[in-house]
């Protein structure tokens, strides 16, 4: 298996989690549960997962009102899509 293989499969599971833990702490926050911390949110945006999880963000209505979620979930969209686009034309 190459970096590259290697890259987009990391890619995929990193982003379809992102997916997955803005549904899980959507459903918490409808059941008025403990949620998963913001901190936790952003690291997951930070390693790659940000696609992931500005697609769960719009999916499920989830913290599309809070500013520094969607701009800074977005922005960091933006800058992981051009660094893979630059990874992968090397």
């Amino acid at each position: 298996m190459s970096i590259r293989e290697f890259f987009l499969i990391y890619l995929a599971l990193v982003n379809f989690y992102g997916v997955a833990v803005m549904w899980v702490d959507k459903k918490r926050a409808e059941k008025h549960r403990y949620r998963i911390s913001e901190r936790h949110l952003w690291f997951v945006s930070l390693v790659f997962g940000s696609l992931g999880t500005c697609i769960g963000m719009q999916l499920f209505h989830h913290k599309t009102n809070k500013p520094a979620f969607f701009i800074g979930f977005s922005l960091l969209c933006i800058v992981q899509i051009v660094a893979f686009c630059a990874i992968m034309m090397r």
